[in-house]
C-alpha cells in the first residue's frame, strides 16, 4: 500500500508530498463548501487520477497532520497492492429516506470477504442512525463502518458530497474495501461532561425532538444559551445531549443540534432521539477533549500488529461542535491524536455534522455526535 498526502490552496494549487502513485486505487478529499461547489478541483483531482475512485465532502474545516485549515483542500491518494475496492452511492432526499438508503449500499457492498465500509454523507437530509443501522442490516454486523456527515462550518445551509462526480447535495457514498490483506483500525472517543437533571424524551418522532419531561426541549436548550440563542442551531453545538436506554445505559451516545423549528417548538438531530429514553445536557471541558482524541487514536491503532507508518493512513473525523466550543485551541485534539499515530502516518480528515464509528462497548456501528473518531487503514505484509 502506498499512501501519499495532498494539499491544494488557491496560490499553489495542487501539490504531492511525494511521488503521486501511478495505479491509486482511491482519492479522499475534504474542504469548504465554497471551495468545492464549482466542482473545478474535483475535475483536476479526476484528470490526475484517471483510475481512482474520487470521493469526497465539504466540510467544517480540514485536518492535514498536524493543522486545521478553512483555506486548503486536504487528499490522499491511497495505492492497494492486494486490496479490492468498490465505491456504492445512494440519493439522500429526506430523513425519512434514510433507512432505505443504507440499505441499498449495504446490499451494494456487500460480500464474504468484505472487510470494512468508509462512509461520507449528506448532513443535513439524513437521520445518521437510520443510515447506519441499514447498511449493517444488509452489509453484516460484523463489518465495520466508520466515516461521517459532510459539513458546512456553522452555516447550516447546504452539504456537498462528491463520489467520481463533482460535489452535490443529496448523496450518500461508501468504498468497500475487500480481502483478508487489508486492515481497518478505528476509535472513538468524546471527553464531554454531564450536567443538570436527567430528562426523559417524552415527545418524538426519528431524529425530530419535541418534548423532555413533558415539556418543550427547545425552550430548555433557549433557557441555557441566555443571550446566544438567538444563534441556533449553532450555538447548541455547545451543548450536546448525551441519550441512553434505560435497559442498555453503558451504550450511551451523544446527539447534536442540525436545526431548529421555531413554530413547532421542535429540535433535529443528526440521529434517532427515541421516546422513553434519558437525555442530560453536556458541556465541554478542553483538556478532557483533547485527552478523548488520543484516545481514540489509540484505540484505532491497537489493532494492528505494527505500528502504521507512511504506507498506512489515519482519517480523523471531528465534530464541528467541538471546533466551535474549542476555538483557537481545536488543534490540541489534532496534535493528541498525531502524537498516538506517529510521526510517520499520514492523517487527513474534517470537521462534520457527525461521525460515524463501531460503539467502543458493544461494537456496534453507530451515529455518533461531538466525538473525535480515527479510521486507520493499511496492508498486511505478504
Amino acid at each position: 500500500m502506498q499512501a501519499v498526502p495532498l494539499a491544494w490552496n488557491v496560490v499553489s494549487g495542487w501539490q504531492a508530498q511525494g511521488e503521486i502513485p501511478d495505479q491509486a486505487g482511491l482519492v479522499l478529499y475534504f474542504g469548504t463548501r465554497e471551495a468545492l461547489a464549482n466542482g473545478k478541483r474535483f475535475a483536476e483531482l479526476r484528470d490526475m487520477f484517471p483510475g481512482a475512485h474520487v470521493v469526497g465532502c465539504s466540510t467544517g474545516g480540514q485536518i492535514r497532520n498536524n493543522d486545521i485549515s478553512d483555506d486548503d483542500i486536504a487528499a490522499i491518494a491511497l495505492r492497494f497492492d492486494r486490496t479490492r475496492l468498490r465505491l456504492a452511492t445512494a440519493p439522500a432526499s429526506d430523513a425519512a429516506n434514510s433507512r432505505s438508503c443504507g440499505e441499498s449500499i449495504g446490499r451494494a457492498l456487500a460480500a464474504d470477504d468484505l472487510a470494512g465500509i468508509f462512509v461520507l454523507s449528506d448532513g443535513l437530509n439524513v437521520n445518521g442512525s437510520a443510515l447506519v443501522a441499514g447498511i449493517t442490516a444488509m452489509a453484516g454486523e460484523r463489518v465495520p463502518v466508520t466515516g461521517g456527515l459532510a459539513g458546512d462550518g456553522a452555516q447550516f445551509q447546504e452539504t456537498l458530497v462528491g463520489a467520481d462526480f463533482a460535489p452535490r447535495p443529496h448523496v450518500v457514498a461508501a468504498i468497500g474495501f475487500y480481502g483478508k490483506a487489508v486492515r481497518i483500525g478505528h476509535g472513538n472517543a468524546g471527553g464531554w461532561d454531564e450536567f443538570g437533571p436527567r430528562r426523559n424524551i417524552t415527545r418524538s418522532s426519528g431524529n425530530v425532538l419535541f418534548e423532555l419531561d413533558g415539556k418543550s426541549a427547545l425552550d430548555l436548550y433557549k433557557r441555557y444559551l441566555g443571550d446566544e440563542a438567538a444563534g441556533l442551531p449553532g450555538t447548541a453545538l455547545l451543548f450536546p445531549l448525551r441519550i441512553y436506554d434505560p435497559k442498555q445505559p453503558e451504550r450511551a451516545l451523544v446527539r447534536t443540534v442540525l436545526a431548529v423549528d421555531h413554530d413547532k417548538g421542535s429540535m433535529t438531530f443528526a440521529g434517532d432521539m427515541p421516546q422513553g429514553w434519558v437525555s442530560q445536557l453536556m458541556r465541554g471541558n478542553f483538556n478532557r477533549l483533547a485527552a478523548g482524541a488520543a484516545d481514540a487514536a489509540r484505540q484505532s491503532v491497537a489493532a494492528f500488529a505494527e505500528p502504521g507508518g507512511s504506507d498506512s493512513v489515519a482519517i480523523l473525523v471531528s465534530c464541528i461542535g467541538r471546533r466551535l466550543l474549542m476555538g483557537q485551541r481545536t488543534v490540541d485534539e489534532v496534535e493528541a491524536a498525531a502524537g498516538e499515530l506517529g510521526a510517520t502516518m499520514p492523517t487527513l480528515g474534517f470537521y462534520s455534522y457527525g461521525e460515524i464509528s463501531p460503539h467502543g462497548p458493544s461494537g456496534i456501528c453507530q451515529l455518533h455526535n461531538q466525538t473525535m473518531t480515527v479510521t486507520t487503514i493499511t496492508e498486511a505484509a505478504r
